[in-house]
């Protein structure tokens, strides 16, 4: 305090914990034992730059590498210890735990960051991913089910799904196995057959949601449906054949929505009757049939099978038609939309999660240029270097690591199956420090704000047909090369056996074929 008496500074340390002031006071002396204001400063950065290396971006755009930076720096904010330096911690029961590996991970935002920054995790932070599932089967442990969106020490019940199950999901399929998998696929069976979770009574005794008993009752089952796809695929890797059966069942649950008179998906009430009136550009936040969202946006929210999806459409030109037309379409939301509703292109909400997936659908029904152009399109204008960047919320770092995705020039679609899909690489180079110790590098050396379409790839220098690459891929290490250009080549990624592949989470008939779920279905219905 300047001009007080004969004090010219004062500092101050604070420590913080969740059980005792002695933890406290335990925490302080473990990890800010001096006063040194300067070496605190000197110590944090250096920690940070040690992060924000395991991504290098080249370009000559300044403006462009403050907005790369600035979205890995937001994806490393959450999710946030929650563990005293003796490995306690106050559980969602208000009981004391013990974690023996002092790290307990809190602020899961899993509704926003299972799509994005989880696969993004287990690509550049793969030492996070133990952490976080395990963090998630203690929660279970206390709640009987598991978390939903924790905070602290309190579970919040926000937002639809239990978006816990596609990350552990993900983390199993990837290989990952520094947690109990027969506890954590148990904790996710639980969750899913929890009968006091929201709605989970209707799926399982009606295979839909009724609109007229819960709010947002479509959403929620569309949120399910993408869960249940993870329980299957692990059940299926697992052995587990008749658990296998039952949620890939229930992960086809969408169709049970799909209206085909209208082409939309749409709420369907405890009698089995579409919601009538029905307007699918209309939005009532809370209180209505979608969460956050409209039957626009929600018609598409089917990640885990979009060559399903397709099908209902008849094929690859009447849902191609429908996608051009969701970008398109201005119809009014009405006067109660969320208003985290922002960023729009046509019905496309980039300021929010339920559309994060939709462009890169264009590459599942072999128009993988109109991908390019619409994820080129929100790269450029929904994110700056000013103060207010982003279109919409970060949400514990989603926003951001659509971003650092799809400069990279993928996207997983399916959070669970570990398949990226191509978009518009956004960077002359970029390279990532990958699980393994391995470096991937994405190369677009004619990349500029016109040269925004892919007109052929090199993979470790060998020409690349597909219009997708595997997480085995990415962190076998190498170098991918994206030649660019003004105009499309319409026929990259058009043939069928060159678009995404899509896993097959229980052995299934394919071509007079069966797949078991280790290998890869390819395009159905095109």
């Amino acid at each position: 305090v300047l001009g007080f008496g004969n004090v010219s500074q004062v500092k101050i340390k604070v420590a913080l914990s969740s059980v005792s002031c002695e933890n406290a006071m335990l925490n302080l002396k473990a990890e800010l034992p001096h006063w040194s204001f300067d070496r605190t400063v000197d110590e944090n950065a250096a920690r940070w730059n040690t992060q924000l290396q395991k991504m290098t971006v080249e370009t000559d755009d300044e403006k462009s590498r403050r907005i790369f930076y600035t979205a890995l720096y937001h994806t490393m904010i959450a999710p946030t210890l929650y563990c005293d330096v003796n490995g306690e911690y106050r559980g969602m029961d208000d009981m004391i735990y013990t974690d023996p590996e002092v790290s307990n991970y809190s602020t899961l935002s899993l509704w926003d960051t299972y799509r994005t920054l989880h696969p993004l995790m287990t690509v550049i932070q793969p030492e996070m991913v133990d952490k976080t599932v395990n963090s998630m089967i203690s929660i279970y442990r206390q709640q009987d089910k598991l978390p939903i969106w924790p905070l602290m020490s309190g579970e919040t019940n926000q937002m639809p799904g239990y978006s816990s199950v596609p990350v552990i999901a993900d983390a199993y399929l990837k290989g990952f196995d520094g947690f109990d998998a027969e506890e954590a696929f148990a904790a996710m069976k639980a969750t899913a057959t929890y009968r006091h979770q929201k709605g989970v009574p209707y799926v399982m005794e009606k295979g839909y949601i009724p609109a007229d008993k819960i709010h947002e009752a479509t959403s929620i089952a569309l949120e399910y449906a993408v869960d249940d796809w993870g329980i299957a695929a692990m059940a299926g890797k697992m052995g587990k054949t008749d658990d296998a059966a039952v949620f890939a069942e229930r992960a086809g649950y969408y169709r049970n929505y799909f209206d085909s008179s209208t082409g939309f998906i749409r709420p369907k009430l405890d009698d089995g009757t579409w919601r009538t009136p029905y307007d699918p550009a209309r939005s009532i936040h809370t209180v209505g049939d979608f969460c956050e969202g409209n039957g626009w946006q929600y018609t598409f929210f089917v990640p885990q099978d979009p060559y399903g999806l397709i099908s209902l459409f008849g094929g690859d030109r009447p849902f191609t038609a429908k996608l051009d037309s969701f970008f398109t379409n201005t119809d009014s939301m009405g006067d109660a939309p969320s208003s985290d509703i922002t960023g729009l292109i046509g019905q496309y909400a980039h300021g929010n999660e339920p559309s994060h997936h939709i462009a890169y659908l264009y590459t599942y029904a072999g128009e993988q240029w109109k991908a390019a152009e619409k994820v080129r399109f929100i790269m450029d204008e929904f994110y700056t270097d000013r103060p207010d960047g982003l279109i919409g919320n970060e949400d514990c770092g989603q926003m951001s690591a659509w971003y650092l995705m799809s400069a990279m020039g993928f996207y997983q679609m399916n959070p669970s199956d570990g398949v990226f899909v191509f978009g518009s690489p956004r960077f002359r180079k970029v390279e990532m420090k990958v699980r393994g110790g391995k470096t991937f590098t994405v190369e677009a050396p004619d990349n500029s704000p016109e040269n925004i379409y892919i007109r052929k790839v090199y993979l470790n220098g060998k020409p690349y047909k597909k219009s997708y690459i595997t997480y085995q891929d990415i962190i076998n290490g190498g170098t991918m090369t994206f030649v660019m250009g003004k105009k499309p080549d319409r026929k990259f990624g058009t043939a069928p056996e060159n678009r995404p592949i899509v896993l097959s989470p229980i052995p299934s008939p394919v071509d007079g074929h069966t797949i078991p779920f280790a290998f890869s279905c390819f395009p159905r219905n095109v």
